[in-house]
Protein backbone atom coordinates (compact mmCIF):
# COMPACT_ATOMS: atom_id res chain seq x y z
CA UNK A 1 0.00 0.00 0.00
CA UNK A 2 2.83 2.53 0.96
CA UNK A 3 5.09 2.09 -2.51
CA UNK A 4 1.47 2.30 -4.16
CA UNK A 5 0.70 5.52 -2.78
CA UNK A 6 4.38 6.89 -2.95
CA UNK A 7 4.30 6.30 -6.78
CA UNK A 8 1.65 7.92 -7.39
CA UNK A 9 2.71 10.60 -5.50
CA UNK A 10 5.72 10.99 -7.01
CA UNK A 11 4.47 11.26 -10.18
CA UNK A 12 2.98 14.19 -9.89
CA UNK A 13 6.08 15.54 -7.41
CA UNK A 14 8.96 18.28 -8.99
CA UNK A 15 12.88 16.64 -8.89
CA UNK A 16 13.63 18.29 -5.89
CA UNK A 17 10.57 17.63 -3.51
CA UNK A 18 11.08 13.68 -4.93
CA UNK A 19 14.80 13.62 -3.87
CA UNK A 20 13.59 15.57 -0.06
CA UNK A 21 11.02 12.31 0.17
CA UNK A 22 13.23 9.97 -0.76
CA UNK A 23 16.12 11.01 1.63
CA UNK A 24 13.49 11.17 4.77
CA UNK A 25 12.05 7.46 3.66
CA UNK A 26 15.69 6.64 3.46
CA UNK A 27 16.32 8.28 6.91
CA UNK A 28 12.95 6.18 8.00
CA UNK A 29 14.49 2.68 6.94
CA UNK A 30 17.53 3.15 8.91
CA UNK A 31 16.38 4.84 12.24
CA UNK A 32 12.52 4.41 12.62
CA UNK A 33 11.27 1.71 14.30
CA UNK A 34 9.06 0.15 11.67
CA UNK A 35 8.04 -3.23 12.06
CA UNK A 36 8.78 -5.88 9.17
CA UNK A 37 6.08 -5.31 7.00
CA UNK A 38 6.56 -1.74 7.30
CA UNK A 39 10.27 -1.89 6.85
CA UNK A 40 9.36 -4.36 3.41
CA UNK A 41 7.54 -1.86 2.10
CA UNK A 42 10.00 1.00 2.36
CA UNK A 43 12.91 -0.72 1.15
CA UNK A 44 10.58 -1.97 -1.91
CA UNK A 45 9.80 2.35 -2.07
CA UNK A 46 13.78 3.15 -2.43
CA UNK A 47 14.28 0.56 -4.71
CA UNK A 48 11.74 2.15 -6.92
CA UNK A 49 13.87 5.06 -7.06
CA UNK A 50 17.07 3.57 -8.29
CA UNK A 51 14.89 4.26 -11.84
CA UNK A 52 13.94 7.45 -11.34
CA UNK A 53 14.83 9.78 -13.57
CA UNK A 54 16.63 12.64 -12.01
CA UNK A 55 19.46 12.05 -10.20
CA UNK A 56 18.36 14.29 -7.63
CA UNK A 57 17.31 11.86 -6.27
CA UNK A 58 19.37 9.05 -6.19
CA UNK A 59 22.23 11.53 -4.98
CA UNK A 60 19.91 11.84 -1.79
CA UNK A 61 19.58 8.12 -1.41
CA UNK A 62 23.47 8.14 -1.81
CA UNK A 63 24.38 10.38 0.60
CA UNK A 64 22.05 9.26 3.30
CA UNK A 65 23.04 5.15 2.85
CA UNK A 66 27.01 6.71 2.44
CA UNK A 67 27.91 5.52 5.44
CA UNK A 68 25.14 3.14 6.87
CA UNK A 69 26.01 -0.18 8.05
CA UNK A 70 22.61 -1.15 7.87
CA UNK A 71 21.71 0.20 3.97
CA UNK A 72 20.13 -2.33 1.91
CA UNK A 73 22.82 -3.79 0.02
CA UNK A 74 21.22 -4.52 -3.35
CA UNK A 75 20.73 -0.29 -3.10
CA UNK A 76 23.80 0.37 -2.46
CA UNK A 77 25.45 -1.77 -5.22
CA UNK A 78 23.32 -0.36 -7.29
CA UNK A 79 24.12 3.02 -6.51
CA UNK A 80 27.94 2.45 -6.81
CA UNK A 81 27.21 1.95 -10.14
CA UNK A 82 25.79 4.95 -11.07
CA UNK A 83 27.04 7.74 -12.62
CA UNK A 84 30.16 9.38 -11.42
CA UNK A 85 28.98 12.53 -8.53
CA UNK A 86 26.22 9.55 -7.19
CA UNK A 87 28.57 6.67 -7.34
CA UNK A 88 31.52 8.44 -5.26
CA UNK A 89 29.60 9.15 -2.31
CA UNK A 90 29.26 5.42 -1.49
CA UNK A 91 32.30 4.30 -3.38
CA UNK A 92 34.42 5.91 -1.06
CA UNK A 93 32.80 5.69 2.38
CA UNK A 94 29.80 2.34 2.49
CA UNK A 95 31.03 -0.13 4.74
CA UNK A 96 28.65 -2.31 2.86
CA UNK A 97 30.50 -2.48 0.02
CA UNK A 98 33.07 -5.78 -0.08
CA UNK A 99 36.15 -6.52 -1.96
CA UNK A 100 34.38 -7.92 -4.74
CA UNK A 101 31.89 -4.67 -5.77
CA UNK A 102 34.79 -2.50 -5.05
CA UNK A 103 36.65 -4.29 -7.49
CA UNK A 104 34.38 -4.62 -9.81
CA UNK A 105 33.76 -0.76 -9.41
CA UNK A 106 37.32 -0.77 -10.35
CA UNK A 107 37.36 -2.30 -13.38
CA UNK A 108 34.48 -1.06 -14.80
CA UNK A 109 34.50 2.85 -13.04
CA UNK A 110 36.53 5.88 -14.51
CA UNK A 111 39.12 7.91 -12.59
CA UNK A 112 36.86 9.48 -10.48
CA UNK A 113 35.09 6.36 -9.08
CA UNK A 114 38.43 4.87 -8.79
CA UNK A 115 40.17 7.62 -6.85
CA UNK A 116 37.10 7.15 -4.56
CA UNK A 117 38.08 4.08 -3.76
CA UNK A 118 41.45 4.51 -3.50
CA UNK A 119 40.54 7.11 -0.48
CA UNK A 120 38.54 4.88 1.48
CA UNK A 121 39.88 4.97 5.06
CA UNK A 122 40.78 1.08 5.01
CA UNK A 123 41.78 -1.02 1.74
CA UNK A 124 42.65 -4.24 1.07
CA UNK A 125 44.91 -5.41 -0.32
CA UNK A 126 43.26 -7.32 -2.96
CA UNK A 127 40.78 -3.84 -4.06
CA UNK A 128 44.79 -2.21 -4.10
CA UNK A 129 45.55 -4.82 -6.43
CA UNK A 130 43.23 -4.21 -8.40
CA UNK A 131 43.77 0.38 -9.00
CA UNK A 132 47.42 -0.95 -9.28
CA UNK A 133 46.60 -3.24 -12.52
CA UNK A 134 43.92 -0.87 -13.95
CA UNK A 135 43.42 2.32 -12.39
CA UNK A 136 44.29 5.41 -13.56
CA UNK A 137 46.98 8.24 -12.83
CA UNK A 138 45.01 9.82 -10.70
CA UNK A 139 44.02 6.57 -8.70
CA UNK A 140 47.47 5.27 -8.44
CA UNK A 141 48.19 8.52 -6.67
CA UNK A 142 45.29 8.43 -4.84
CA UNK A 143 46.40 4.93 -3.79
CA UNK A 144 49.88 5.48 -2.73
CA UNK A 145 49.01 8.64 -0.24
CA UNK A 146 46.18 6.60 1.58
CA UNK A 147 47.94 5.22 4.64
CA UNK A 148 45.59 3.01 5.38
CA UNK A 149 45.68 0.97 1.88
CA UNK A 150 47.32 -2.43 2.22
CA UNK A 151 49.93 -2.16 -0.29
CA UNK A 152 51.48 -5.62 -1.29
CA UNK A 153 54.96 -5.89 -2.97
CA UNK A 154 53.12 -6.85 -5.98
CA UNK A 155 50.86 -4.29 -6.46
CA UNK A 156 53.43 -2.00 -5.61
CA UNK A 157 55.52 -3.61 -8.40
CA UNK A 158 52.86 -2.94 -10.70
CA UNK A 159 52.29 0.60 -10.03
CA UNK A 160 56.38 1.43 -11.18
CA UNK A 161 55.91 -0.80 -14.12
CA UNK A 162 53.05 1.47 -15.32
CA UNK A 163 53.80 4.44 -13.34
CA UNK A 164 58.00 4.41 -12.95
CA UNK A 165 58.67 7.77 -15.44
CA UNK A 166 56.09 9.95 -13.23
CA UNK A 167 57.93 11.25 -10.58
CA UNK A 168 55.10 12.53 -8.13
CA UNK A 169 54.12 8.77 -7.94
CA UNK A 170 57.47 7.85 -7.21
CA UNK A 171 58.02 10.02 -4.53
CA UNK A 172 55.10 9.01 -2.93
CA UNK A 173 55.25 5.86 -3.22
CA UNK A 174 58.74 6.26 -1.93
CA UNK A 175 57.66 7.70 1.63
CA UNK A 176 55.57 4.91 2.53
CA UNK A 177 56.53 2.88 5.45
CA UNK A 178 55.43 -0.41 4.49
CA UNK A 179 57.36 -0.92 1.29
CA UNK A 180 60.21 -3.38 1.39
CA UNK A 181 63.64 -3.44 0.13
CA UNK A 182 62.76 -4.49 -2.81
CA UNK A 183 60.07 -2.18 -3.98
CA UNK A 184 62.74 0.77 -3.06
CA UNK A 185 64.89 -1.04 -5.69
CA UNK A 186 62.33 -1.07 -8.12
CA UNK A 187 61.91 2.72 -7.40
CA UNK A 188 65.78 3.40 -7.98
CA UNK A 189 65.64 1.85 -11.09
CA UNK A 190 62.75 3.85 -12.36
CA UNK A 191 64.39 6.68 -10.96
CA UNK A 192 67.76 5.86 -12.73
CA UNK A 193 66.50 5.57 -16.06
CA UNK A 194 64.27 8.53 -15.91
CA UNK A 195 67.53 10.74 -14.86
CA UNK A 196 69.43 9.14 -17.47
CA UNK A 197 66.76 9.43 -20.26
CA UNK A 198 66.16 13.21 -19.42
CA UNK A 199 70.10 14.06 -19.34
CA UNK A 200 70.57 12.23 -22.70
CA UNK A 201 67.91 13.90 -24.25
CA UNK A 202 68.99 17.60 -22.72
CA UNK A 203 72.42 16.64 -24.25
CA UNK A 204 74.13 17.13 -21.12
CA UNK A 205 76.28 13.99 -21.47
CA UNK A 206 76.89 10.97 -24.05
CA UNK A 207 74.41 7.99 -23.40
CA UNK A 208 77.97 6.18 -22.34
CA UNK A 209 78.72 8.56 -19.49
CA UNK A 210 75.42 8.76 -18.38
CA UNK A 211 74.78 5.12 -18.27
CA UNK A 212 77.90 5.09 -16.15
CA UNK A 213 77.18 7.81 -13.95
CA UNK A 214 73.31 6.90 -13.28
CA UNK A 215 74.28 3.36 -13.25
CA UNK A 216 76.90 3.40 -10.63
CA UNK A 217 74.18 5.86 -8.78
CA UNK A 218 72.14 3.27 -8.76
CA UNK A 219 74.08 0.58 -7.18
CA UNK A 220 75.16 2.79 -4.18
CA UNK A 221 71.56 3.50 -3.44
CA UNK A 222 70.94 -0.35 -3.92
CA UNK A 223 74.06 -1.19 -1.37
CA UNK A 224 72.33 1.90 1.13
CA UNK A 225 69.17 -0.08 0.42
CA UNK A 226 70.72 -3.41 1.70
CA UNK A 227 72.55 -1.89 5.01
CA UNK A 228 69.45 0.57 5.87
CA UNK A 229 66.26 -0.95 5.16
CA UNK A 230 67.49 -4.33 6.64
CA UNK A 231 68.49 -5.45 10.11
CA UNK A 232 72.04 -5.98 11.04
CA UNK A 233 71.14 -9.85 11.40
CA UNK A 234 68.44 -10.29 9.09
CA UNK A 235 70.37 -13.01 7.10
CA UNK A 236 67.35 -14.45 5.18
CA UNK A 237 66.38 -10.58 4.56
CA UNK A 238 69.73 -10.42 2.64
CA UNK A 239 69.00 -13.50 1.00
CA UNK A 240 65.77 -12.62 -0.23
CA UNK A 241 67.26 -9.38 -1.51
CA UNK A 242 69.89 -10.59 -3.60
CA UNK A 243 67.52 -13.46 -4.46
CA UNK A 244 65.57 -10.13 -6.46
CA UNK A 245 68.94 -8.69 -7.25
CA UNK A 246 69.39 -11.82 -9.44
CA UNK A 247 66.27 -11.95 -10.92
CA UNK A 248 66.25 -8.20 -12.57
CA UNK A 249 69.47 -8.74 -13.52
CA UNK A 250 71.43 -6.29 -11.16
CA UNK A 251 73.22 -8.87 -9.53
CA UNK A 252 76.69 -7.75 -11.21
CA UNK A 253 80.74 -8.14 -9.99
CA UNK A 254 80.89 -4.81 -9.65
CA UNK A 255 77.54 -4.05 -7.30
CA UNK A 256 78.62 -7.04 -5.23
CA UNK A 257 82.30 -6.00 -4.67
CA UNK A 258 80.88 -2.48 -3.54
CA UNK A 259 79.16 -4.22 -1.11
CA UNK A 260 81.93 -5.83 0.19
CA UNK A 261 84.11 -2.83 0.12
CA UNK A 262 81.09 -1.03 2.07
CA UNK A 263 81.56 -3.83 4.47
CA UNK A 264 78.60 -5.44 3.79
CA UNK A 265 79.60 -9.21 4.63
CA UNK A 266 76.23 -10.78 5.04
CA UNK A 267 74.94 -9.34 1.19
CA UNK A 268 78.47 -10.88 0.00
CA UNK A 269 77.40 -13.94 1.03
CA UNK A 270 73.72 -13.73 0.63
CA UNK A 271 74.92 -13.18 -3.11
CA UNK A 272 77.38 -16.55 -3.03
CA UNK A 273 74.05 -18.50 -1.84
CA UNK A 274 72.05 -17.04 -4.51
CA UNK A 275 74.78 -17.77 -7.56
CA UNK A 276 76.18 -20.80 -6.38
CA UNK A 277 72.80 -22.86 -4.89
CA UNK A 278 75.12 -23.52 -1.59
CA UNK A 279 74.01 -23.41 1.79
CA UNK A 280 74.21 -20.43 3.89
CA UNK A 281 76.26 -22.37 6.45
CA UNK A 282 78.25 -23.76 3.74
CA UNK A 283 79.10 -20.31 2.31
CA UNK A 284 79.61 -18.20 5.62
CA UNK A 285 82.38 -21.32 6.37
CA UNK A 286 84.37 -20.86 3.03
CA UNK A 287 84.02 -16.93 3.10
CA UNK A 288 85.86 -16.78 6.33
CA UNK A 289 88.84 -18.45 4.87
CA UNK A 290 89.03 -16.57 1.46
CA UNK A 291 91.98 -17.97 0.98
CA UNK A 292 91.85 -21.66 0.79
CA UNK A 293 90.51 -23.76 -2.22
CA UNK A 294 86.70 -24.16 -0.88
CA UNK A 295 86.46 -20.64 -1.43
CA UNK A 296 88.09 -20.53 -4.71
CA UNK A 297 85.60 -23.66 -5.65
CA UNK A 298 82.99 -21.55 -4.27
CA UNK A 299 83.56 -18.28 -6.18
CA UNK A 300 83.98 -21.00 -9.52
CA UNK A 301 80.61 -22.07 -8.78
CA UNK A 302 78.96 -18.85 -8.10
CA UNK A 303 80.23 -18.09 -11.76
CA UNK A 304 81.95 -14.62 -11.27
CA UNK A 305 84.98 -13.84 -13.27
CA UNK A 306 88.10 -15.71 -12.45
CA UNK A 307 90.39 -13.03 -13.16
CA UNK A 308 88.87 -11.29 -10.28
CA UNK A 309 89.53 -14.34 -7.50
CA UNK A 310 91.85 -12.62 -5.84
CA UNK A 311 90.77 -9.25 -5.70
CA UNK A 312 87.62 -10.49 -4.24
CA UNK A 313 90.23 -12.68 -1.85
CA UNK A 314 92.25 -9.47 -0.82
CA UNK A 315 88.93 -7.19 -0.41
CA UNK A 316 87.91 -9.88 2.43
CA UNK A 317 91.08 -9.74 4.04
CA UNK A 318 90.45 -5.45 3.97
CA UNK A 319 87.26 -6.26 5.59
CA UNK A 320 88.69 -8.22 8.44
CA UNK A 321 91.67 -6.62 9.02
CA UNK A 322 89.65 -3.27 9.59
CA UNK A 323 87.70 -5.12 11.83
CA UNK A 324 84.24 -4.30 10.46
CA UNK A 325 83.13 -7.63 11.45
CA UNK A 326 82.18 -10.66 9.40
CA UNK A 327 78.38 -10.60 10.35
CA UNK A 328 77.77 -6.81 9.46
CA UNK A 329 76.36 -5.31 6.95
CA UNK A 330 78.02 -1.95 7.21
CA UNK A 331 76.86 1.18 5.61
CA UNK A 332 76.41 2.55 2.06
CA UNK A 333 79.71 4.05 2.44
CA UNK A 334 82.65 2.48 0.57
CA UNK A 335 86.06 2.32 2.94
CA UNK A 336 88.91 3.83 1.38
CA UNK A 337 91.06 1.63 3.39
CA UNK A 338 89.83 -1.78 1.65
CA UNK A 339 89.90 0.25 -1.21
CA UNK A 340 93.74 0.88 -1.36
CA UNK A 341 94.65 -2.80 -0.39
CA UNK A 342 92.80 -3.96 -3.53
CA UNK A 343 94.17 -1.65 -5.77
CA UNK A 344 97.25 -2.99 -4.51
CA UNK A 345 96.09 -6.08 -5.01
CA UNK A 346 95.21 -5.87 -8.31
CA UNK A 347 99.08 -4.49 -9.29
CA UNK A 348 100.32 -7.09 -7.81
CA UNK A 349 98.42 -9.20 -10.46
CA UNK A 350 98.62 -7.28 -13.40
CA UNK A 351 97.12 -8.15 -16.97
CA UNK A 352 95.18 -5.79 -19.78
CA UNK A 353 91.74 -7.82 -17.67
CA UNK A 354 91.77 -5.99 -14.69
CA UNK A 355 92.34 -2.22 -16.44
CA UNK A 356 88.97 -2.02 -16.11
CA UNK A 357 88.52 -2.93 -12.91
CA UNK A 358 91.03 -0.75 -11.72
CA UNK A 359 89.43 2.12 -13.37
CA UNK A 360 86.24 1.08 -11.31
CA UNK A 361 88.00 1.01 -8.18
CA UNK A 362 89.51 4.53 -8.48
CA UNK A 363 86.29 5.90 -9.13
CA UNK A 364 85.47 3.72 -5.97
CA UNK A 365 88.96 5.72 -3.88
CA UNK A 366 87.37 9.11 -5.06
CA UNK A 367 83.91 8.59 -4.00
CA UNK A 368 85.43 6.91 -0.53
CA UNK A 369 87.46 10.17 -0.47
CA UNK A 370 85.02 12.56 -0.86
CA UNK A 371 82.52 10.63 1.97
CA UNK A 372 85.39 10.84 4.41
CA UNK A 373 85.73 14.92 4.18
CA UNK A 374 81.98 15.34 3.74
CA UNK A 375 81.49 13.04 7.58
CA UNK A 376 84.33 14.96 9.05
CA UNK A 377 82.39 18.40 8.24
CA UNK A 378 79.35 16.96 9.47
CA UNK A 379 80.97 15.98 12.70
CA UNK A 380 83.01 18.98 13.28
CA UNK A 381 79.72 20.83 12.72
CA UNK A 382 77.81 18.41 15.56
CA UNK A 383 80.79 18.95 17.95
CA UNK A 384 81.12 22.38 17.49
CA UNK A 385 78.63 25.05 15.43
CA UNK A 386 80.57 27.58 16.30
CA UNK A 387 83.52 26.11 15.02
CA UNK A 388 85.02 27.87 11.74
CA UNK A 389 85.64 26.08 9.08
CA UNK A 390 89.63 26.28 8.16
CA UNK A 391 88.93 28.20 5.45
CA UNK A 392 87.33 31.06 7.14
CA UNK A 393 90.35 31.15 9.79
CA UNK A 394 92.78 31.40 6.66
CA UNK A 395 90.57 33.89 5.73
CA UNK A 396 90.53 35.75 9.76
CA UNK A 397 90.88 39.89 9.57
CA UNK A 398 94.65 39.14 11.78
CA UNK A 399 95.86 36.84 8.49
CA UNK A 400 94.64 39.35 5.98
CA UNK A 401 96.61 41.99 7.93
CA UNK A 402 100.00 39.85 7.95
CA UNK A 403 99.38 39.12 4.16
CA UNK A 404 98.90 43.05 3.62
CA UNK A 405 101.87 44.14 5.37
CA UNK A 406 104.05 41.21 3.58
CA UNK A 407 102.70 42.29 0.38
CA UNK A 408 103.55 45.73 0.79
Amino acid sequence: MLIRQFLTWAERASAGARAEAASALARAYLYADLDSLDQGEAERALTSLLDDPSPLVRRALAETFATAVDAPHHIVVALAADQSDIASLVLERSPVLGDAELIDAVAIGDGPAQCCVARRPRLSAAVAGALAEVGARDAALTLCQNAGAELAPFAAQRLIERFGDDGEIRYVLGQRTDVGPQVRHALVVATAKALSDFVTRCDWMTPERARRVVGEARDRATISIAAVGLEADDESGQRRFAAYLQSTGHLTSALILRGLLSGNVLLFEAALCELSGKAPSRVAGLVRNPGGLGFAALYKSAGLPSPLLAVFRAALAAVAEAGTGIEATGSARLHRRMIERVITACGAIGGSELTRLTALLRRFEAEAARDEVRACLEQGADADPQASPVWNRLASPARVNVSARVAA
